[in-house]
């Protein structure tokens, strides 16, 4: 038993280190999630288990473990649910009252190549809900932006009444795979990584999309306006940090309902909450892991809102779990679909 769960923690050095020298792959990547999930963890809780109360005891745990993963890699990530809450303000204009907004995040649509269905189904759940509005708040792809090009007939059928409008996520600046670092260029000088931003954008165009670049758009109902703003993404490293959040408020009055799209929860309490009239701010990202069970995940070690609805002086945050990953696995931390009802308190 030592024995093997050496030879798994030298396989997950080894792949670990591969990765922070820039050798970034999806496959590299499910290896080193998969070795950790199914290899180590219920080794060490075999261990653990069998420590006070014998080995069968032991490996009944860990073969429970083995169970719940297989799961989550067969079928827990193709759950989709639907998540409800409700936004309540003060600013918002009577108008509004009851507006519905879909919100969707952390697509990751390259993971569906071998199971489009499941986008399939995510458009039709959406498109059930008859919402007013609908936003996406990053990570469409993976690595490249031709993951999306299977799916463009499933995104296009996406609409609502005031339309959709997407961000940024750090994914979809195409800078994980191989080869798409700024010195890997054509012959126009640009590098892979740009090229496929550029690429991504025109397709979300072409979809119906509006991509908000560090910018912002009024919509209006019976005279009465809220403002929807979009930044580019903003994170601590190792993620990228392109947005500028005065540039997109620019032109918006103090006072006014505002909703923000921000891919990264962690923006809300260091550049949101407290230093801007934001009422209402969306965001992704954090896929609480994709391991829930009750209201614990391993993402809460790494961030302090990262899934849900938050509140603190007035202002409200909601952290939506997400449909995808980079890894084809969910156990708890279930796909969702994000209703946000606003009401004038």
């Amino acid at each position: 038993m030592v024995w093997a769960i050496l030879i798994v923690i030298f396989i997950l050095v080894a792949t670990s280190l591969a990765i922070r020298r820039g050798l970034y792959h999806n496959t590299l990547m499910r290896m080193f999630f998969y070795l950790t999930l199914c290899g180590l963890l219920p080794l060490l809780l075999q261990v653990v288990i069998s420590w006070p109360f014998g080995e069968t005891a032991g490996w009944t745990a860990a073969g429970l473990w083995w169970g719940l993963m297989v799961y989550g890699a067969l079928l827990g990530w193709k759950h989709i649910v639907v998540r409800t809450s409700d936004c309540e303000s003060p600013l918002l204009p009577a108008a509004f009252d009851g507006y519905r907004i879909l919100q969707l995040s952390d697509i990751h649509i390259g993971t569906f190549g071998r199971n489009p269905s499941t986008i399939k189904k995510m458009v039709d759940m959406a498109l059930n809900q008859h919402c007013d509005l609908i936003v996406f708040t990053g990570d469409l792809v993976n690595v490249s932006a031709s993951e999306v090009i299977p799916f463009m007939h499933e995104l296009s059928r996406l609409n609502a009444p005031d339309g959709i409008f997407s961000v940024m996520g750090n994914h979809d600046y195409c800078e994980y795979g191989m080869g798409a670092s700024n010195e890997n260029t054509g012959h126009s000088g640009e590098s892979n990584a740009h090229r496929n931003q550029r690429i991504l954008e025109y397709m979300e165009q072409k979809a119906g999309w509006r991509l908000l670049m560090n910018e912002n758009v009024e919509i209006e109902r019976h005279g009465e306006k809220i403002a929807l703003i979009g930044v580019e993404n903003i994170s601590k490293p190792p993620f990228p940090k392109y947005g500028n959040l005065p540039k997109a408020m620019q032109g918006l009055p103090k006072g006014m309902f505002k909703i923000l799209l921000s891919h990264d929860p962690s923006h809300w309490r260091r550049g949101v909450l407290h230093s801007t009239d934001i009422a209402l701010t969306l965001s992704g990202h954090t896929h609480a892991g994709q391991l829930k069970v009750g209201r614990f995940s391993p993402a809460k070690w790494a961030y302090h809102e990262w899934g849900g609805k938050y509140t603190e002086n007035g202002a409200m945050l909601y952290v939506s779990l997400g449909i995808g990953g980079t890894m084809p696995f969910r156990i708890g931390a279930w796909p969702e679909i994000n209703i946000i009802t606003l009401k004038k308190r």
